[in-house]
């Protein structure tokens, strides 16, 4: 049996009660469609039946009972073709003509019909199809067992997935049963024969079955068998077997629907999640074009599970059938929908979609109508509803028109409202021509969006007045709406502003609602909302918002948060797959909380990843085939870890993750599990623990802020869960994002009597703004209203709505998610009114003139023209183009190029005919009007422009003319040809010259757009053309400019710069003839200046500066002005690098005059560590004074500071004790004589103010130093010839009471002699100076004057250089080698004055290095350096050299081993030898017994010990020094010949005495004694051990024998170390009485056996044991190691 994976069976519930609701009403309808057309299925079932036995094992035997089953729905052709179509691949659907055949079933209905009858009045015809199968039955069954099991096999590479897959069928009297998930599964085991090997499709091919059910197919009818030619007497001959097939056929179906009831069974338990599927258009609806009064069907099919749920929209909007009964019919069958729309009418033409949604998804198709209206007065095809393009001049059916003259009458002024209410805005249009049934183009705008109809908005046009009502008005209606009236390509605009204020608090002091809800990031069961933040808070801080969500299609309202969240933007989880919801928000304050926002748009729960996965993989219609995959939940794949995790945002109450799934899932769904941890630790927690998510996102809340938190996912499924993924960053727990900063530069301009301007800047590191917020006051009145509340984009915005005369100040405030920021300054007070007042009339500007072609292609042309000579005493706001064809030289009617005025004068004329020649005519107009048009331009003609030069350029005119020279400036060409404009030539002549006199200005081509030309003559008359180049050539040149006269006009003024005291460096320019319209333009380098950031231009009158904030290289230019409104008054100057340096350096004179300086601030040490500051001037007046400065921060004269200013010499200078750590920085002293400044300024920072108080201080604890007893020498030291260090140093200014102290690493040296200073030597001798004697050593001078010390340290590489020293004076104190036998061997020795680790020992034998084993060792003992030669033979004989290598230079000492001495020597190590043997083998006792043993009456003894010799010695013991022997009181034992023990189970006083153990063998005697002590005692006896009340006297016993043994350390070195402690036990202690007290020790008998034991130890003395091994490099060997731990000689 299979279960449920474990996250389901939690939740069986929701999915029975959310899921099994769909499909249980999808499988009863499918029921009652079954019942109502089960009876064809009956007639037919049982030859049916008999046919379908061998035919069901194969794949074509499937298609066949598909096809039966889904005529039980009802749709015989569709059905049968689309059970093969909808199976799911490229594999099955290859066959475009099945998928149209499958269309063209399911769309005639007809057919249907047709197909039923045949079905159900054909049993003969079924009859026929069950012979046919027969006619095959036995080819067919020939390879029946092998293909089914090759078929088999062939269905596992088709469906990896599955392990085995049974096809059944659900049988009749099984379909009204209630199933679980009792849901459509699409087979992959469908067979069009490609499942199987191409031998077995051959073979079933050629059977008479195939060629049937082929036939039954292709025609749709009754079964054929015209292509299997068969006679009546083979008829006949089938007849005869149909018995024997039935019967076979019988069993089959026992075997059938035994198949159907375990599969039945099994289909109830398969994993719900897998069966759903999302909405897939198998067909789509196609756009139409019709006329009007005709119908249009839009058809579609749609698959998926739980059956979609389609809907029909217009244009985005719903269609309501029944708000127009008739005009639409939707239909829905077997998958099949439409949409019918009947006399279609012009406003028909939109956009149609259906979408199709269930618990899966949603998707959506496309389709467009278009219905043309026919016209018989015109050509129909030009008027074709919203696409409707008019050329200016079309024709229209009155004929010509110039063009639409589109006006607003009654228009919407600014609209105040309030949440809530209704508000309705709305223009009367007039439109002229008026064309009959011509309907404009009506759009609605909102701050530049366009507006589509919803039950917010409706839109109306009555065909005069079109009108925009807001049902429900809330503040996310606020803004500039714009109603836009369009005819053709011609349409005009009208804008007013909607304020909505909010509506009354339903709690006093409760803020605004909040506005502009919006689902961000939706997911399968969370999303993101956000809102933007209400303008009125209610007169106190917000405290946060609740976020309320409602599941569409309810009214019931859940809480998401219970805690308010001030961030703008909140996660909200929990939500339930596939279903709707909308979203609302509200705030609270101390007050209350606020009224709800306006609701959300919906928002489905769905995965978009799944989404876009189901439509790569689209599914099909319900086939009524079924798969089971029998896969066990134990077998299934544990997912692996997801990656790519990431916190996309965190703030202080939550923080989103988002993760990608990982690649190893396994073929069912995964969940998650999110775990957190504390940062550096590794305390995992779960966060989900009762329901894992199926969302790639998550939203953890419960954090500590300000706490850092890392995150993990694990994936989970019914085979378990899975690893980590890798652990994020980790997170701090706050606001990522920062409340902005209060905006700056708050500027209120006049607007109208009821309105003002408002302006700001943006505040700095401003991120991820929303808008602003403007609030207005009337000033002194201290109340603050809102004047916008919904927030604005941009830096500028109009309030409305004020009171006419009154003074308002005004302020703003930013706002993003995080918040609103804090209220900018407020504005200066403004008065409101209008800001235009009388003006001056004017006269409109006379022609422009000479029209030239700038640019030509194949239906447009590009203009140019020159600006008229009048421009009427304005600035020319625009220009006007008409233009008209010339057909054979007659020109045609003129027609307006452009409805707007162009501010340029140059400008492109679309939509011309090619080869057409037209001729154009411009007009000029201001704010006076429009002026006369100029004269016809010459002819030209509109063709595509091929040359590969650049046309010409434009737009050349001359300023700034003077006697000899004139600037001409122009601009690009608007056609480049074929490659880019690369320069400019400039050509001039006299007017009155021939054509032939050109001549270039300049040979080589310019960059720029301007020139100026000297060289002129006074009083000549010139003209000028300018020509670019491009890679290809030079152009055509522009037109000539009009005549210039070379002079300089009476009057004429330059630009003069100037810089005034402050050092500002200006530009200035003045004009004595403006009008009053005349304004000062500045440019820079003959460009607009657009960056004045650098720049402050002020105008008075006719003067006008232009000031630099701060002059550098960014502001090297030509600067020029031109004075409008005048008869070319102009001027410029030109700021190169010199000329900057030139003014920078006056700027810097004028505005800081200095005091001249002969030196600079520096600064010196004195005698006594004071630092003295100083500079000099040339000279100072006695008006002079100084300022001094350290780190920005003045100083004066005082206890530090010691200021001195010499008027006389121009001396100034500061003198300061020491410098301390503070005193760090920079140092100026400021200079002021009258206006004459100047300052100088030393830094000492870093390393040069260190060096420098290093520098004061030595010199201060020198001179203090100095003062008191004072080393002239530092410590140093020198080696005597004894080999010792002495550490020595000289002293000065040295009385009786002074003294001095050594100290070595902070600890004070003890030295018995005190100095006596002779000859100011002071010394500290040390001997044998080793490394323990590595260290600091200082030495200290002090009596009542002060002290003074000195140190010296030896450590590292000056001990070194030491210990070099000292090893080579002891390498030379060492004495010749010298022989000596020893019981080993024979040792080579040489004592030197001591013997230190640094002197490296080496030892040569006949000239070879001696290699050191266990036979040739060599070591250090106290003076002595040997070499033991153990158990020598005559090989040893020979010449032995000592080499002491004391860092630098080796030193030696030989002695010659051979001959006599050898045998000497030799002789005397075998004596020495035999000695040793017999000393190491004596007897002796080695564990010893106490001195003294107390013991109670009546208790037992017990002692022992452990004796060693070789033979085993005898053991006897005395008893008062006789012999005493055991009995049955006292027990005596010798075991093991080592342990020995002594006994007695009961003492009394008569056991007293002294016990000596005396062991004996051939080499000597040992004898050891103990006294023991029996004290009587009265009342009960016990026997218990005593051995810790005589703890103490074994110890002492043991202390005793150690110290015997130490002097004896050098005797005994054959002894065995091993000794057995001897103890006393007591047996049956009483706990009441008191301890004894302990005897001493029986010295005498000590020293007797001192004595005793004493043997042959004397022959031992002379045998001094080697300490280590040396080589030559001082080493140590490593078998020797342990030897020198033990012997070498501590200091």
């Amino acid at each position: 049996m299979m279960s449920l994976p474990f996250y389901q069976r939690h939740h069986e519930h929701y999915d029975r009660a959310y899921r099994h609701k769909a499909l249980s009403s999808t499988v009863s309808q499918y029921q009652k469609e079954t019942k109502s057309k089960s009876a064809v299925y009956a007639q037919g079932s049982a030859a049916y039946a008999r046919g379908s036995a061998a035919y069901r094992h194969s794949s074509a035997a499937g298609f066949s009972l598909d096809s039966s089953a889904a005529y039980s729905h009802g749709s015989s052709a569709y059905d049968l073709e689309s059970a093969a179509y909808s199976h799911g691949s490229a594999a099955y659907d290859s066959s475009a003509a099945q998928s149209k055949r499958s269309a063209a079933y399911s769309l005639d209905s007809e057919s249907l019909s047709t197909s039923s009858a045949a079905y159900s009045h054909a049993s003969e015809s079924i009859n026929k199809l069950a012979a046919a199968y027969r006619l095959g039955s036995e080819a067919y069954s020939f390879g029946l067992k092998n293909s089914n099991l090759m078929i088999e096999d062939q269905s596992y590479k088709m469906s990896p997935k599955a392990k085995r897959a049974k096809q059944s069928l659900i049988s009749e009297d099984k379909e009204n049963e209630a199933l679980d998930y009792s849901v459509p599964i699409f087979t992959g085991r469908q067979v069009n024969i490609s499942g199987i090997t191409d031998t077995e499709e051959e073979r079933i091919k050629e059977s008479a079955a195939y060629v049937a059910k082929r036939n039954l197919f292709a025609t749709g009818e009754g079964v054929s068998v015209s292509k299997v030619a068969k006679t009546t007497s083979e008829e006949e001959h089938h007849e005869k077997k149909s018995r024997k097939v039935a019967i076979r056929e019988s069993a089959e179906r026992v075997a059938m629907k035994k198949t159907l009831e375990e599969t039945q069974a099994f289909h109830r338990k398969l994993n719900q999640d897998k069966l759903l599927h999302a909405p897939e258009f198998i067909i789509e609806p196609r756009s139409h074009t019709i006329w009007e009064k005709e119908n249009v069907r839009f058809n579609c099919s749609v698959a998926g599970w739980p059956e979609p749920r389609v809907t029909w929209y217009k244009n985005n909007v719903p269609i309501d059938v029944q708000a127009h009964p008739g005009k639409y019919i939707i239909q829905s069958r077997y998958g099949l929908h439409s949409l019918e729309i009947t006399e279609c009418e012009f406003d028909d033409t939109a956009q149609y979609h259906a979408s199709a949604m269930n618990v899966k998804g949603e998707v959506s198709v496309y389709a467009s109508l278009v219905v043309k209206r026919y016209k018989g007065e015109i050509d129909a095809s030009l008027l074709h509803g919203r696409n409707l393009s008019l050329s200016p001049f079309a024709v229209t059916p009155h004929g010509y028109a110039s063009r639409f003259e589109i006006s607003f009458v009654d228009k919407f002024d600014v609209a105040f409202g309030r949440e809530g209410e209704t508000m309705s805005l709305g223009c009367t249009v007039v439109i002229n021509p008026d064309i009959k049934r011509f309907k404009p183009d009506i759009e609605w705008y909102r701050n530049g969006v366009l507006i589509t109809p919803s039950k917010w908005v409706q839109m109306q046009w009555s065909g005069e007045r079109a009108s925009l009502t807001l049902t429900h008005a809330n503040k996310e209606d606020e803004g500039l709406y714009t109603l836009r009236v369009a005819m053709g390509e011609y349409y005009e605009e009208y804008s007013g502003y909607v304020f909505v204020r909010d509506a009354d608090a339903e709690i006093p002091g409760a803020p605004g609602a909040p506005l502009d809800v919006q689902c961000l990031d939706a997911n399968k069961d969370y999303v993101i909302v956000s809102w933007k933040q209400p303008a009125v808070d209610g007169g106190n801080p917000i405290l946060g918002y609740f976020i309320d969500r409602c599941e569409v299609g309810t009214s019931h309202w859940t809480q998401c948060n219970e805690n308010p969240v001030k961030f703008a933007r909140f996660p909200v989880t929990g939500l339930i797959e596939g279903r709707s919801y909308i979203f609302r928000v509200r705030a609270v304050n101390k007050a209350g909380v606020s009224l709800p926002s306006r609701v959300s748009e919906p928002v489905a729960a769905l995965d978009p990843a799944d989404r876009a996965r189901l439509r790569s993989h689209p599914s099909a219609p319900w086939t009524g085939q079924i798969i089971v995959t029998e896969e066990e939940p134990a077998e299934g794949v544990v997912p692996g870890p997801p990656t790519d995790l990431q916190v996309i945002e965190a703030t202080k109450n939550y923080v989103v993750l988002s993760w990608k799934p990982p690649g190893q899932r396994g073929h069912e769904g995964i969940m998650y599990f999110v775990e957190k941890c504390v940062a550096g630790t590794e305390d995992w927690q779960r966060v989900n623990t009762e329901i894992p998510v199926k969302s790639p996102r998550f939203a953890v809340f419960d954090l500590s802020e300000g706490k850092s938190y890392c995150f993990r996912v694990r994936c989970c499924n019914s085979a378990g869960i899975g690893e980590p993924s890798e652990a994020t960053e980790a997170t701090v727990v706050d606001d990522k994002l920062d409340i902005p900063k209060a905006p700056g530069r708050i500027m209120p301009t006049r607007n109208t009597d009821t309105s003002v301007v408002v302006t700001w800047t943006e505040p700095p590191d401003a991120k991820e703004l929303v808008g602003y917020y403007i609030e207005s006051s009337v000033e002194g009145s201290g109340r603050w209203e809102p004047c916008n509340n919904n927030p604005v984009k941009g830096t500028r915005f109009v309030c409305h709505g004020l009171s006419t005369g009154e003074k308002y100040i005004f302020r703003v405030r930013a706002v993003n998610a995080a918040g609103l920021s804090e209220f900018s300054q407020e504005s200066e007070p403004i008065e409101v009114k209008a800001a235009i007042g009388g003006r001056l009339l004017h006269a409109a500007p006379s022609p422009p003139y000479d029209i030239v072609v700038l640019e030509s292609v194949r239906d447009s042309m590009v203009l140019g023209w020159k600006q008229p000579e009048a421009i009427g005493g304005t600035e020319i706001t625009g220009y006007y183009v008409n233009y008209r064809e010339v057909v054979d030289g007659v020109p045609g009617k003129w027609k307006e190029a452009n409805i707007k005025a162009v501010a340029d004068r140059a400008y492109r004329i679309e939509n011309l005919k090619e080869n057409m020649v037209y001729q154009f005519q411009v007009a000029a107009a201001n704010l006076a009007g429009v002026g006369a048009p100029s004269k016809p331009s010459k002819s030209f003609k509109c063709e595509e422009w091929t040359i590969a030069v650049p046309g010409p350029p434009h737009d050349v005119k001359c300023t700034e003319v003077r006697k000899d020279s004139l600037v001409l400036l122009w601009k690009e060409p608007v056609y480049s040809g074929r490659t880019p404009v690369v320069g400019y030539y400039v050509d001039m002549k006299e007017t009155e010259a021939k054509e032939e006199r050109w001549r270039s200005v300049n040979e080589k081509p310019l960059q720029k757009k301007y020139l100026k030309i000297g060289g002129l003559t006074q009083g000549v008359s010139y003209v000028f053309r300018v020509r670019a180049a491009n890679q290809a050539g030079v152009g055509k040149p522009s037109d000539v400019t009009d005549a210039v006269i070379a002079e300089t006009r009476p009057g004429t003024k330059e630009v003069v710069v100037d810089v005034d005291d402050n050092g500002v460096i200006s530009l200035n320019f003045e004009c004595d003839q403006m009008s009053p319209d005349s304004k000062f333009i500045w440019s820079k380098n003959y460009e607009p200046i657009e960056d004045d950031s650098r720049l402050n231009i002020d105008t008075k009158g006719g003067k006008s500066k232009l000031s630099f904030k701060n002059l550098g290289e960014d502001d090297l230019g030509i600067y020029s002005c031109i004075v409008t409104d005048t008869d070319g008054v102009s001027s410029s100057y030109t700021i190169d690098e010199e000329e900057m340096k030139r003014l920078l350096a006056l700027s810097h004179e004028r505005q800081f005059p200095t005091v001249p300086l002969i030196s600079e601030l520096a600064v010196e040490i004195l005698e006594k560590g004071e630092v003295r500051f100083w500079l000099q001037a040339e000279k100072l007046s006695g008006n002079a004074k100084a300022n001094f400065v350290f780190n920005d921060k003045e100083i004066f004269n005082g206890e530090k500071y010691k200021m001195k200013v010499d008027k006389n010499t121009g001396l100034v200078e500061m003198i300061m004790d020491k410098l301390e750590e503070k005193d760090e920085g920079t140092y100026t002293f400021q200079l002021q004589d009258g206006k004459a400044t100047n300052q100088s300024s030393l830094v000492l920072i870093g390393d040069v103010f260190k060096k420098l108080q290093d520098e004061a201080d030595f010199q201060r604890k020198e001179w203090h130093r100095k003062q008191g007893p004072h080393f002239v020498d530092k410590l140093g030291w020198e080696v005597t010839d004894e080999c010792n260090v002495m550490l020595k140093c000289k002293v000065a200014n040295i009385k009786k009471e002074t003294h001095i102290v050594w100290y070595k690493d902070d600890r004070e040296i003890m030295v018995d002699e005190e100095h006596d200073f002779k000859d100011g030597v002071c010394t500290l001798l040390i001997s044998e100076f080793s490394k323990k004697d590595a260290g600091t050593y200082e030495v200290i001078l002090k009596d009542d004057r002060g002290k003074d010390s000195s140190e010296l340290k030896l450590k590292d590489t000056a001990f070194a250089d030491l210990m070099n020293e000292v090893c080579r004076r002891i390498a030379l104190s060492a004495t010749d080698l010298k022989i000596q036998s020893t019981a080993e061997g024979i040792r080579l020795y040489s004592y030197v004055t001591y013997y230190v680790e640094d002197l490296r020992v080496g030892w040569v034998h006949n000239d070879t290095q001696i290699k050191f084993t266990d036979r040739m060792r060599t070591g250090v003992t106290g003076e002595q350096i040997w070499l033991q030669i153990n158990e020598p033979t005559p090989q040893d004989k020979g010449r032995y050299i000592m080499e002491l290598f004391d860092g630098s230079t080796t030193h030696t000492k030989t002695v010659d081993l051979s001959g006599q001495a050898f045998d000497e020597a030799f002789a005397e190590f075998q004596r020495l030898k035999q000695a040793a043997i017999a000393e190491k083998n004596r007897a002796r006792v080695l564990g010893g017994l106490p001195d003294v043993v107390t013991i109670q009456e009546g208790k037992a003894l017990n002692l022992s010990c452990t004796v060693w010799g070789d033979p085993t010695p005898e053991v006897s013991w005395l008893k008062n020094e006789k012999s005493f022997v055991s009995d049955a009181n006292c027990i005596l034992r010798f075991e093991s010949g080592k342990n020995v023990s002594f006994s007695i189970s009961t003492v009394s006083t008569q056991d007293s005495g002294k016990y000596s153990i005396v062991v004996k063998n051939k080499y000597g005697t040992e004898t050891s004694d103990v006294t023991v002590i029996v004290m009587p005692v009265s009342g009960q006896t016990d026997t218990a051990q005593g051995h810790n009340q005589n703890n103490k006297t074994v110890s002492k016993k043991k202390k005793a024998m150690s110290a015997s043994k130490q002097k004896e350390g050098g005797k005994k070195d054959f002894i065995k170390p091993h000794t057995e402690e001897i103890t006393a036990t007591e047996e049956t202690p009483d706990p009441n009485e008191v301890p004894p007290v302990e005897t001493g020790k029986d010295t005498k008998s000590n020293q007797q056996a001192a004595k005793k034991t004493a043997g042959k130890a004397g022959v031992a003395e002379k045998v001094p044991q080697p300490t280590e091994s040396l080589d030559r490099q001082g080493k140590k060997t490593p078998e020797k190691a342990p030897e020198k731990a033990a012997l070498a000689k501590p200091h």
